[in-house]
């Protein structure tokens, strides 16, 4: 008993002794940069903090106190915060997880820390607990709490990224939940903050933990092409240093490698492999400016001095220094010929733009006091103009709120003139009605077409930055529901969509009334049970729905109505949905009954799993031929075995299959998160699925007889379907196959690589 004493003695010392090493690590972080020195108002935040989460723990063990350290480590460290955001830092979590209020921060600590504080507070919700199903909801409040201090947001984002290093502990479901909306909304918000550094290590770590196969392969790649990449570097820096130095600069060059999650993505958007991407060095340089008014002019002539020794390519030249990225991003990057043969890009930079391009917004705060800083809070908050008017008219349904949000504020942006000659920035993509909605809503909902740079276009045009933009209206044009498939605005669509839920609301009146004569025609009531099945016959989500396409005559009741609603309706399905995945019939539900508690039989969907609530969601669920077709497998990406997959419950409580990759599945995690499974295959290479293969290349006689050998004699495949057509000695085509899994895949288009004269080989996703 004495011994398991002292064992647990020695345990809390060691920890004490952690806590001690890690907040004197702070300090001496906070000690070393050039904000105000404010110790005694810090050493005050961390024994309050201390001293409230006592005795608490992590789930990897360790007291929980260390979290709130490594945040205000990553905000002082890695954003170059001061105090006041260190002091926030270490009590976000106090007000949440304590007894402590907003008022008892307020009265020790001032009103600045206990507003941002209380904003942490409001949109945490516990970010790894059941309550934050609907992050959307959670993404709002974080809006609106970033209206009264950017801080909040900077701070959360540090939580984030404490987190997401510290994921390894979480179950798997949680660790796809946490990654989806870490890619989907904190990545994306990371980048809009200029905060480059920590946008890309949110990006990897997501990649690692929804694909940690492709993540190893990538890493281990990268690993093994360094000394290439060494040796590649050197010889293409050397004649560099050497003119930086004739000229007297005081520089430094760096080698900026590709991260793994940047490889991957343009792997997948490209169809190429890692050998094919030929951007993964890039070079920066990273100057002293001889006097701090020519510090543009520095760049320039540095940029001059390199173009004289390598070749430049003439569409490749990026002027980020005359004119900023939104998020404060300048740069000069040009893209040189290597003597190798090799495209290389070249980023040019002073060490006031390398700041801001690694801490971002945060760099952007004035000096004062000689050489120090202090931080300005109105300094950061130009940009939420954009965000405050996005919440005076949300959307609805959250993700259509979050993809509001996510068109304006992650965009790049282009600059465009009114006739008079005043400049607009609108987000790239964007097009003429855009434009006029941006303006105003009268001139939008009124617009015929646009006068760009004098020429006459229609709505749909797409803006180019330089651009001179007239707006035509005509006091007779309405708001058109086609519109809201081209406007890329948030202002736009929302104000687009307000227009038509009034109209619409009209006609949902009209169908309304058209319904409940119809019904009375054929002695039937109107209740909720009748509007179900005619919603779900015409594949409606909700009864509104259904009342305003009766109202707009694009559904007519008739029969099929009838037999709907008195239950005479066939089942007649014998694929898994979408003919995706072919020869798997659905079973009847009287055939085969589920021996998991857990999950339940539903006689009225013929077989489908329906997930109880006693559903243990940390554990994975297996896909397996047995049980295949009682799962749902939306269109949107057609994962087949080998793909890294999620499982999804639904609104009925059946489980949809996605890729983890599927756009589809990144706004379920980030709006959805509680009800992400984890989901794994178990499958035995007996059922055939569908894939469909592009192939391109140089025509010649014999090509067909090639591809066809290769498919069916040298890998015994069963072809579906080819399709091939030549143009001037180029060939396009399209091959249906059938497939085991996705390994099956990646050997069929290795092989058609090989034939001769074949230059492109994808699958169609």
């Amino acid at each position: 008993m004495d011994n398991n004493k002292e064992k647990t003695e020695n345990r809390e010392a060691e920890y004490e002794k952690m806590v001690d090493n890690a907040f004197q690590h702070l300090l001496d972080t906070y000690l070393a940069s050039r904000h105000r020195k404010k110790v005694d108002i810090i050493t005050k935040a961390f024994n309050f903090a201390r001293q409230a989460h006592k005795g608490v723990r992590r789930l990897s063990g360790e007291p929980y106190i260390m979290h709130p350290i490594a945040v205000a480590q990553i905000a002082c460290e890695e954003m170059g915060l001061g105090a006041t955001s260190i002091c926030s830092a270490l009590l976000h979590d106090v007000v949440e997880d304590t007894d402590y209020t907003v008022e008892d921060i307020e009265n020790i600590f001032g009103p600045k820390i206990a507003q941002i504080v209380d904003g942490l507070t409001k949109i945490s919700g516990g970010i790894f607990g059941e309550q934050a199903s609907a992050q959307a909801e959670n993404f709002k409040k974080l809006l609106l709490t970033m209206s009264d201090d950017i801080r909040v947001i900077l701070i959360k984002i540090c939580d984030r990224l404490h987190n997401m290093r510290t994921l390894a502990s979480q179950p798997a479901n949680k660790q796809y939940k946490i990654a989806g909306e870490t890619l989907y909304i904190y990545a994306p918000l990371a980048n809009r903050l200029g905060l480059n550094k920590i946008k890309t290590e949110l990006e990897d770590l997501s990649f690692r933990y929804e694909h940690p196969d492709a993540y190893a392969s990538i890493e281990k790649k990268l690993a093994s092409t360094q000394a290439q990449r060494d040796t590649l570097f050197e010889e293409f820096t050397a004649p560099i240093r050497k003119a930086l130095d004739d000229m007297g600069f005081e520089y430094e060059l760096k080698a900026r490698v590709k991260s793994p999650y940047s490889i991957w993505n343009k792997m997948q958007n490209k169809h190429v492999t890692f050998e094919e991407i030929y951007d993964i060095l890039a070079v920066r340089i990273i100057y002293k400016p001889k006097h701090p008014d020519e510090e543009i002019n520095d760049c320039f002539q540095i940029y001059v001095a390199i173009n004289k020794i390598y070749k430049s390519h003439p569409d490749r030249l990026r002027d980020w220094v005359n004119h900023p990225k939104a998020n404060g991003y300048q740069a000069l990057h040009v893209t040189l010929m290597s003597a190798k043969g090799r495209w290389i890009e070249v980023q040019i930079r002073s060490e006031h733009m390398n700041e801001v391009a690694e801490q971002g917004f945060a760099a952007h705060w004035k000096y004062k006091d000689g050489n120090e800083i202090t931080e300005d809070e109105g300094e950061l908050n130009e940009w939420l103009s954009t965000i405050k008017e996005i919440l005076d008219d949300p959307q609805p349904d959250a993700m259509d709120f979050l993809d509001a949000i996510k068109l304006n504020l992650f965009a790049s942006e282009i600059f465009v003139f009114t006739p008079k000659g005043e400049i607009k920035t609108m987000p790239a993509g964007c097009t003429a009605l855009d434009f006029a909605f941006q303006i105003h809503t009268f001139l939008g909902s009124h617009c015929i077409g646009a006068k760009v740079n004098h020429k006459l276009v229609p709505l749909s045009h797409r803006l180019q930055s330089g651009d001179q933009v007239e707006i035509l209206t005509s006091a007779s044009q309405h708001v058109d529901p086609s519109w809201i498939n081209f406007v890329s605005t948030a202002k736009a669509k929302a104000k687009i969509q307000a227009i038509l839920r009034r109209e619409g609301k009209e006609i949902q009146k009209a169908g309304e009334a058209l319904l409940a004569k119809w019904l009375a025609a054929n002695d039937l009531e109107m209740t909720t049970s009748v509007l179900d099945k005619l919603c779900s016959l015409h594949g409606f989500s909700v009864h509104e729905s259904l009342f305003k396409a009766i109202g707009e005559k694009t559904v007519i009741l008739g029969d099929r109505d009838l037999d709907e609603i008195r239950g005479k309706k066939k089942f007649e399905s014998t694929i898994v949905s979408g003919g995706w995945r072919r020869y798997v019939p659905f079973l009847k539900s009287n055939d085969k009954k589920t021996t998991d508690p857990m999950l339940s039989d539903d006689t009225s969907t013929e077989g489908l799993i329906v997930v109880t609530k006693n559903l243990n969601k940390k554990k994975p669920i297996f896909i397996s031929e047995e049980n295949i077709h009682r799962y749902l497998f939306p269109q949107c990406c057609h994962p087949i075995p080998g793909d890294d997959i999620l499982g999804y419950i639904d609104n009925k409580n059946h489980i949809e299959i996605h890729k983890r990759s599927c756009p589809v599945a990144a706004k379920l995690k980030a709006s959805y998160g509680t009800r992400i499974l984890d989901a794994k295959w178990d499958m035995h290479r007996r059922i055939f699925f569908d894939a469909s293969i592009e192939i391109r290349g140089i025509d010649r006689r014999g090509m067909l007889h090639d591809i066809s050998d290769v498919l069916s004699d040298q890998l015994g495949v069963s072809i579906h379907k080819v399709t091939i057509s030549s143009d001037d000695g180029i060939f396009d085509g399209s091959i249906e196959l059938r497939v085991h899994d996705r390994k099956d895949v990646q050997v069929i288009v290795d092989s058609l690589k090989r034939i001769n004269g074949m230059q492109e080989v994808q699958e169609i996703i």
